[in-house]
């Protein structure tokens, strides 16, 4: 049986609150990179379609990386781990100020991405270690929605800077600086939490979860590879444009965070799940076939604004992998959701330069496809009840 962590009510209460300042600070800059990747690329650096797709490709091998790595780094405490790693996104997101040529914007997003892929795993992983029992869904909201505030804080001062005539690269400097709050942030977590030395955990009982993850980086590359890109290349977005934008998706992950994860406990990740790619096969058909640039915009800001539903992916796991289990776990998903991260924009950007942009947005339906498959054989969860001890939750077969 699972060892419940010996922590204290205001431990955990603690643990929470510097846990969910390190995900604010993550957060903004983690928006502000994202927002100003497009268009960074297109303006400043001026590549193609395949060599985006490649970048892509190059950057989401560092997921696979951190997967060793953190095997690697179990038995220490994952709030230390958490501040190290989040110095190496400090130290590649600054670099963006600086870089000459697109060799060098390859180098630095190795550094930046490699911290932020370690950093992956370790915010569900204390969060569901600081979570009181019944209620793991609703901490996986918090901290979600702490990163969305944090992403909103970014793009504000992203946007008054940018209206005050501050250019691209500087701005990066200011998410660098993000970074290094949030790697402080991290000292003030119990560092009970930790995970024993073992093997890694491959385990029949997580096919499922493994799986979803695959294909949830699949869809995910569709979003993050090209669907800026597009926006800024085909359409001619401007970086104001593109801020306004992810503000709009960040308001949108602030308030529904929370919610989704109550959602989660109360409905089972199922029925969150088969609604989330039923909405993504949708998405992809727009990006590929509709030509009106203003109704992209709102397709894209629904597109992102979904992705805050794959916290239902975590949630499952949580409910199958004891604690001791759970950071390796959770790493094996994110090795198999860059494995498809990996793939998905390499192929997609060859597709791009050869065929036209449409195809790469076409690669995703047979993965939105398989992802609905795969989420009708999840166990139904029955509605959450409170009993005298707090509240409780099941899973059926």
């Amino acid at each position: 049986m699972e060892r419940p962590l010996a922590l204290s009510e205001p431990e955990r209460r603690r643990g929470l609150l510097f846990l969910s300042l390190a995900s604010a600070f993550v957060g903004f800059a983690l928006v502000l990179q994202m927002s100003l990747n497009s268009n960074f690329l297109v303006d400043e650096i001026g590549i193609s379609g395949r060599q985006a797709g490649f970048l892509e490709a190059v950057r989401e091998s560092c997921g696979i990386v951190a997967f060793g790595i953190l095997a690697l780094l179990a038995g220490l405490g994952e709030p230390l781990v958490a501040s190290i790693v989040l110095l190496l996104v400090w130290l590649g997101l600054s670099a963006y100020a600086f870089v000459p040529t697109y060799a060098w914007v390859m180098a630095m997003s190795v550094v930046w991405s490699q911290g932020l892929h370690l950093w992956m795993p370790l915010p569900s992983s204390m969060a569901l270690a600081l979570a009181e029992p019944g209620r793991a869904g609703a901490r996986l909201g918090q901290v979600s929605a702490a990163g969305a505030l944090g992403s909103a804080a970014g793009l504000a001062l992203a946007f008054v800077l940018n209206q005050l005539g501050v250019k691209i690269r500087p701005l990066y400097l200011v998410g660098g600086g993000a970074a290094l709050v949030a790697s402080l942030a991290c000292l003030g977590i119990p560092r009970a939490i930790r995970t024993p030395k073992q093997k890694l955990v491959f385990k029949r009982r997580y096919l499922t979860y493994y799986v979803l993850n695959f294909l949830e980086g699949w869809r995910k590359q569709i979003t993050v590879a090209f669907a800026g890109f597009l926006l800024v290349r085909v359409y001619g977005a401007k970086l104001p444009e593109m801020i306004a934008l992810s503000a709009g998706i960040q308001a949108i992950g602030y308030v529904a965070s929370p919610r989704v994860g109550r959602l989660i406990d109360r409905l089972g990740e199922r029925r969150v799940l088969f609604f989330y790619y039923t909405m993504v096969t949708a998405m992809v058909l727009c990006y590929a076939f509709v030509r009106e640039k203003y109704v992209l915009y709102a397709v894209f800001v629904v597109d992102n604004a979904t992705f805050v539903l794959a916290m239902a992916i975590t949630s499952y796991v949580g409910r199958l992998a004891p604690r001791a289990e759970r950071t390796q776990t959770l790493s094996m998903g994110v090795a198999a959701n860059h494995v498809a991260s990996v793939a998905m924009p390499f192929v997609g950007g060859i597709l791009w330069s050869v065929l036209g942009y449409r195809w790469a947005f076409l690669l995703g339906i047979p993965a939105a496809a398989a992802s609905v498959a795969v989420v009708a054989r999840l166990p139904k969860v029955r509605a959450l009840t409170r009993g005298p001890a707090g509240v409780s939750s099941g899973m059926e077969p």
